[in-house]
């Protein structure tokens, strides 16, 4: 096996890996979301939402890894250069999207104690 072979293998690999975690995770969200409902949680919207974020959140980090490595380490011309800067920009731009909708609040800054999960607020 030559090393763009193995390159190209690790890449769909870690495609595989990136479409399996946001199939898997929407399937477990949706199943976690009906049992919600079941037992009348009146969250269930919100938190399906959270968990179906978080999953497409870590499927497109997967996705951007494997487009850099094949990218990178196969064919790295000017053009496939281009076209990877295209996909990051956008992939990035919707990961960036999506941790605002699930958390409130941009990447960088810092979750106040009130917007963890788990955590009472506290009173003055």
């Amino acid at each position: 096996m030559i090393f763009a072979e193995v390159i190209e293998t690790v890449g769909k690999v870690i495609d595989a890996a990136g479409v399996a975690a946001i199939v898997i995770g929407a399937l477990v969200a949706t199943v976690i979301a009906g049992l919600r409902l079941k037992n009348r949680d009146p969250n269930v919207y919100r938190l399906y939402r959270r968990q179906l974020g978080r999953s497409i959140l870590l499927g497109l980090e997967l996705l951007v890894a494997a487009d850099i490595i094949r990218t990178v380490a196969i064919t790295p011309t000017l053009e496939s250069l281009a076209v990877l800067a295209g996909i990051v920009l956008i992939r990035t731009f919707l990961s960036f999207s999506l941790e605002l909708e699930i958390t409130g609040s941009w990447p960088w800054q810092k979750p106040s104690r009130a917007d963890t999960p788990g955590e009472a607020p506290e009173l003055d």
